[in-house]
């Protein structure tokens, strides 16, 4: 079969996209996380894709299609899970591709107390107005060897030494990713059933903590202490994440997820045996079938370090820039004075540098500019490195180490570096 799939780069998607390739699947992607390299990758953002015009030369030959495109937060939600989608099933209908497979969320359409929500709700309606043969499907928190969003949270809570248990959060049923996608490739036989909407559920209800519990023995910690957090401080924790959600990062802590957790993600998987014969797999059996690897561990544990490496570092950058430009002005003259400079060069060359350590520091905070804002880093601590030892090279035999001190920057800008990308 020749198959769209919409949203291939996720948790969800790439994991379809490899078992349909494995199967000899012709599978056709879509995303805005598009190689250049990759032909069978098509770059479109399906938030801005809201025509039906649009899609008409990408389904040429395509027999179905499959939607796991999805936005937790942001004025994206509207456009993926609605706008972008109607036209695509719009297209679909005019192009006589019948088979359409959405990926959903549980409960939406029961309690829809979010955005995420009211507009993956709005999408499902959507798809079930038009003359094809739809399935929908809802999953709960997904888990398996891969991990992104609120199943890489499971991990990196984990690795903590104290858990933090959010007040007001309800019940979950973590599905494994196996068990989708199984689902999926029977919902592309000729023979499938249609018309069909399915909650994805595992066999056992939990906690959310009890689910990090499950997680921590299986990367072979001793349980770690549970610390029920103050609503104040949940509070809190839920604005950061929209701060960084603003700063262009994903992160599963915003105030969508604050609203989704107090729901839960929980429903009956009876119609989804029924219907498929699938009987979904319990999550402590499915964790001890593949034991924890040191590379599980080392990403648990860097999980949580990750914002605060980029936030300290983006702040670092910042502060020198600040104090270049305030209280430090008058040492970084003097030493400019010592190597030889002139007032009115050494004045532009410290004012310079403080201008670069705060663009600096706003590019790696700020998400779609981080990867040139830790190149920038690097190439200018290298710099720093050389103007120091030319013009004032008694500064390395400084006790307080200020020439020595940049190759822990230099380490720290390679190590966020290597952790930068998501998915």
């Amino acid at each position: 079969m020749r198959i769209l799939l919409v949203g291939g780069t996720g948790l969800i998607g790439s994991a379809i996209r490899a078992r349909l390739t494995a199967e000899g699947h012709d599978c056709i992607l879509v995303s805005r996380h598009a190689t250049a390299r990759d032909r069978r990758h098509i770059n479109l953002d399906l938030a801005r894709a809201t025509d039906a015009s649009t899609w008409k030369n990408h389904l040429a030959g395509v027999d179905a299609v499959i939607n796991a495109a999805g936005a937790l937060q942001g004025q994206d939600m509207q456009g993926v899970h609605v706008a972008g989608s109607a036209a695509l099933y719009a297209a679909c209908e005019s192009a006589g591709v019948r088979r359409v497979i959405l990926f959903s969320a549980i409960g939406s359409n029961v309690d829809a107390l979010s955005d995420y929500s009211r507009s993956k709700r709005e999408g499902e309606a959507a798809l079930m107005a038009r003359d094809l043969d739809w399935v929908v499907l809802r999953p709960s928190v997904v888990v398996g060897r891969s991990a992104y969003g609120g199943s890489a949270l499971l991990r990196g809570l984990a690795a903590l030494p104290i858990l933090p248990v959010m007040p007001d959060t309800a019940a979950i049923q973590p599905v494994h990713l196996d068990d989708v996608v199984e689902t999926v490739l029977f919902f592309l036989r000729p023979d499938a059933p249609s018309r069909v909407a399915l909650d994805l559920a595992g066999p056992e209800r939990m906690d959310f903590s009890d689910a990090v519990a499950l997680f921590r023995s299986w990367l072979r910690w001793r349980p770690a202490y549970r610390l029920r957090l103050a609503s104040w401080a949940a509070s809190a924790a839920y604005r950061a994440g929209d701060i960084a959600q603003m700063l262009g990062w994903a992160t599963p802590i915003n105030s969508t997820a604050q609203a989704e957790m107090r729901r839960g993600a929980t429903g009956d998987p009876g119609l989804w045996r029924q219907v498929t014969g699938l009987r979904p797999r319990d999550l402590g059996a499915a964790l001890a079938r593949e034991p924890a690897s040191v590379q599980e561990r080392w990403f648990a544990r860097l999980y949580a370090l990750k914002p605060l490496i980029f936030g300290v570092f983006g702040a670092f950058w910042l502060a020198t820039g600040i104090i270049s430009l305030s209280a430090g002005w008058n040492i970084g003259m003097s030493l400019l004075r010592e190597g030889g400079l002139q007032e009115n060069i050494a004045a532009l060359t410290v004012t310079a540098g403080a201008l670069a350590d705060i663009a600096i520091g706003l590019a790696i905070l700020w998400r779609p500019l981080s990867r040139y804002g830790l190149w920038a880093a690097l190439i200018i601590s290298l710099t720093y490195a050389v103007i120091g030892t030319l013009l004032v090279p008694r500064l390395w035999a400084d006790p307080l180490g200020p020439m020595l001190k940049i190759w822990p920057v230099i380490m720290l800008n390679l190590v966020a570096m290597a952790i930068r990308e998501d998915r």
